[in-house]
């Protein structure tokens, strides 16, 4: 789950409409889902963090900014309307989520063994609440050829992707094929999944870091070597931020 800094609002109190805050927090965040990672071209989403409506829900934010992330289908519709406790899950504005999760060449997402017990808990909550913790679903088409429906059967062929780039990048290492590499992430998304697959080479996770927008200006990676900086710094002091 890539860290992301949404920074102040552009309008002053809240948003007449909360679909009008979705051109600024695209050209903040990317066009990403802010938790599955994967790039959205059509019906990405305002996602509510706190629900705005059902037994759970928060009205009173539905128009404001700090409440607001971006999502895909699957993601947001999994989460749905179900409550939302800050205090007990990671998320990507306020948390280094990049320091809780660890992405595997087999699409799953584990936790992070270096993080404490409660930590380990919230990661657990984080990825329950928009469902990352499903396991992988192979379908077949009329071919007998595996399409990936699913995030996890995604994500595993983002991992694949990065991995041949990087086989490249060995035959060739050279600028053109580094700024190649670069173009590829950002147009595939899974930011922590290149992050993974490159994990030795500074260079290109400083590239990446750069080069996806709203993850530099978290603050969650040191900008001459691209280690993790913890807690995270949360410099838009939003609530029960730093928790990792």
């Amino acid at each position: 789950m890539r860290p992301i800094r949404k920074q102040s609002s552009p309008v002053p109190g809240d948003f007449d409409e909360y679909s009008d805050a979705k051109p600024e927090l695209i050209s903040r965040l990317g066009m990403y889902c802010s938790y599955c990672e994967r790039p959205v071209s059509t019906n990405l989403a305002v996602e509510h963090i706190e629900p705005k409506k059902g037994p759970q829900g928060q009205p009173h934010l539905t128009n404001r900014w700090e409440n607001f992330l971006l999502a895909c289908v699957n993601c947001n519709s999994t989460k749905g309307d179900k409550k939302v406790d800050l205090q007990n899950l990671l998320l990507p504005d306020r948390d280094n989520t990049s320091a809780a999760f660890v992405y595997r060449k087999d699409g799953n997402i584990d936790i992070h063994n270096a993080l404490n017990q409660q930590q380990a808990r919230f990661a657990a909550n984080t990825l329950k609440l928009v469902g990352l913790d499903k396991p992988r679903s192979v379908v077949l088409d009329a071919n007998d050829e595996e399409v990936a429906l699913d995030r996890a059967s995604q994500r595993m062929q983002a991992y694949l992707l990065a991995e041949r780039a990087k086989e490249n990048l060995t035959a060739c290492n050279r600028e053109p094929m580094r700024e190649k590499i670069v173009d590829t992430a950002v147009k595939t998304g899974y930011f922590s999944i290149w992050m993974a697959v490159f994990d030795e080479e500074i260079d290109m996770k400083l590239r990446f870091i750069e080069a996806f927008s709203g993850t530099k200006k978290s603050e969650c990676f040191n900008q001459a070597n691209a280690n993790l900086v913890l807690p995270a710094p949360n410099p838009d002091a939003l609530s029960n931020g730093s928790k990792v």
